[in-house]
């Protein structure tokens, strides 16, 4: 059964669930105490809103969300499959961007995609599910099924930030590759995604204190 990491006490637990499991986590979990539960808002307006800010800075990205969401009110996939390609260029999406979301409008639409029951799915499948979607890529269902949905084991491997906590908190010589990152995080599985949340803020540790600088997109 998957874990779901709808709250900070869940959270809490299954972190020191996972400092049982592997016990070089419990100084990683001594420098950063309690992760903080990190969630955004699930379904068709999480994914969009992800989308929405690829590659982007968090201000331009925020403007376009806020711009679409007056625009859109509710923001639906309905709506989006319906609006206008330029309306929504007007609006600051660029083509890839409009693409991804009428297509996930249209698979939405058809039956063939269901973005919540993800949340139930063996993470692994959960990830490919949503990275067979054109214009989503591994970080984009990473931060989905991690923060929209509060998968207990999605495990973000490219992520650069996880990568250099996972490099200096087990000693490695380098910092792994995504490829790389997978059988490390073997040992935590059910609970990846609580150990995510633990690397993240070892990252955060680790920047403060030794201005180590990685981009988590």
């Amino acid at each position: 059964m998957t874990l779901h990491l709808d709250s900070q006490a869940i959270l809490e637990d299954a972190i020191r669930d996972l400092v049982k499991q592997d016990t070089r986590l419990a100084p990683i979990l001594d420098a950063t105490g309690m992760p903080a539960l990190r969630r955004r808002e699930p379904g068709f307006a999480g994914i969009a809103h992800i989308v929405c800010g690829q590659q982007l800075s968090t201000a331009s990205a925020a403007a376009i969300w806020g711009r679409l969401q007056a625009a859109f009110d509710p923001f639906e996939a309905e709506a989006i499959r319906r609006a206008r390609a330029d309306r929504l260029g007007r609006l600051g999406l660029s083509a890839a961007k409009i693409k991804t979301l009428k297509h996930m409008a249209r698979e939405l639409d058809a039956g063939r995609l269901n973005l919540d029951v993800l949340a139930n799915e063996e993470a692994d499948a959960a990830h490919a599910t949503l990275t067979a979607l054109p214009g989503i890529g591994p970080w984009t269902a990473d931060v989905y099924l991690l923060f929209c949905l509060g998968h207990g084991d999605a495990w973000p491997a490219g992520d650069l930030a996880v990568q250099e906590a996972v490099k200096v908190g087990l000693g490695l010589a380098a910092r792994p590759t995504a490829k790389q990152m997978m059988p490390l995080a073997e040992s935590w599985r059910p609970l990846r995604g609580a150990a995510a949340h633990l690397w993240w803020s070892y990252y955060r540790v680790l920047k403060n204190r030794e201005g180590v600088i990685a981009s988590t997109n």
